[in-house]
């Protein structure tokens, strides 16, 4: 990667870090929101050897629309049209009812493009692995399961864009599976 490709992807990692910054996850630690993003930058790059800086700033700013005041044109005049489109395509609307948005998940899925497709299937891969080290604080196993059924069908939807995502994703689920989350 280049020095301005660098540069391009540290200024997405400022600008989420500043929109997450008061955000925490729901793991029983609280962990600061921004581990998230990072953590798929993280698994894109040293788990699945993707470097292209499109898709990794995608991945760093993947639920700046969704859970922050940002606005999709925030993120095209600033990071462009291919980043704010990848952002857009794997971005729920919350002002629909939760079941209709996961089940849009689940229909759309397979419709995304591919980088849009990497940076959901590091996104699953990341929650699953959480759901399983450090589930969030007060959901039941009934709940943790449901959860990791619906990743899976969100998954099942992608297959063949990425083997190696893929199975990173399969091992995750059946360390879900070996705790009885699934």
């Amino acid at each position: 990667m280049n020095t301005e490709a660098v540069g391009h992807l540290l200024e997405a990692l400022v600008f989420a870090a500043d929109k997450h910054r008061d955000q925490r996850r729901k793991d029983q630690q609280a962990t600061p929101y921004i581990n998230h993003p990072i953590g798929l930058v993280s698994i894109l790059w040293h788990e699945a050897d993707i470097y292209e800086p499109i898709v990794l700033m995608a991945a760093l700013l993947h639920d700046t629309v969704e859970d922050t005041d940002t606005q999709f044109v925030d993120l095209q005049e600033r990071f462009g049209k291919d980043v704010e489109q990848i952002v857009r395509q794997v971005t729920d609307d919350k002002s629909l009812p939760k079941a209709v948005r996961k089940q849009l998940q689940i229909d759309h899925a397979a419709k995304i493009s591919d980088a849009a497709k990497l940076v959901k299937l590091a996104d699953k891969i990341y929650n699953l692995r959480d759901m399983v080290n450090s589930p969030p604080a007060g959901w039941s196993l009934e709940r943790q399961r449901e959860y990791c059924e619906w990743a899976k069908r969100v998954v099942d939807q992608m297959r063949g864009v990425h083997p190696r995502l893929e199975a990173l994703f399969d091992d995750a689920y059946a360390a879900a599976v070996a705790r009885d989350l699934t």
